[in-house]
């Protein structure tokens, strides 16, 4: 099974979980302890699909390539030194 079916396996489990267990949260009382852990509950479930709709979404990818050619380029340039053909390149921020 690959990464991304993990995360539509386990999405799955923890929105099914929601939906067994919104309906029978008593949002009336407050000052019962049982609702205040189960609203808690939900937002966990909540932040678990929202973790997985991340990955599945791909928003770090384009993070991790820039990463990936900046980690190159500081090789390269290391390697252009070592050798002595070229001074570092300043990178301006």
């Amino acid at each position: 099974m690959g990464k991304g079916w993990k995360n539509i396996v386990y999405m799955g489990l923890a929105l099914g979980m929601l939906m067994f267990a919104v309906p029978r949260i008593d949002l009336a009382d407050w000052s019962n302890l049982s609702t205040i852990f189960g609203v808690v509950w939900v937002a966990f479930a909540l932040l678990i699909v929202a973790a997985h709709l991340h990955e599945l979404l791909g928003v770090e990818e384009e993070k991790k390539r820039q990463l990936l050619r900046i980690k190159r380029m500081k090789r390269w340039q290391l390697q252009q030194t070592v050798a002595g053909k070229r001074k570092l390149l300043q990178v301006k921020r």
